[in-house]
């Protein structure tokens, strides 16, 4: 399961998401700018509020860290998408 917290106009957060799609991983997308309440649920997260912020099989990855989203994906088989 890999869920991604970020803004619309974050290009960090546009940078990791196309990385994903590019890797065929499927993931949830959490618009923080738009729901409060997954807002607060983030910063418990990562301790901090800014985007993006990735979470791959439970693995908390603050911004945009190519290297660190390649070596979480690598841990554990996720579903691709189709």
């Amino acid at each position: 399961m890999v869920t991604i917290y970020s803004t619309p106009t974050c290009p960090y957060c546009k940078l990791a998401k196309d990385h994903l799609k590019d890797k065929g991983v499927e993931f949830e997308n959490v618009d923080v700018s738009a729901d409060s309440a997954k807002a607060q649920e983030m910063v418990k997260l990562s301790g901090q509020m800014g985007v993006p912020v990735i979470v791959i099989n439970g693995q908390v990855i603050v911004g945009w860290n190519k290297t660190a989203i390649d070596e979480a994906l690598a841990t554990e088989p996720l579903a691709k998408a189709a």
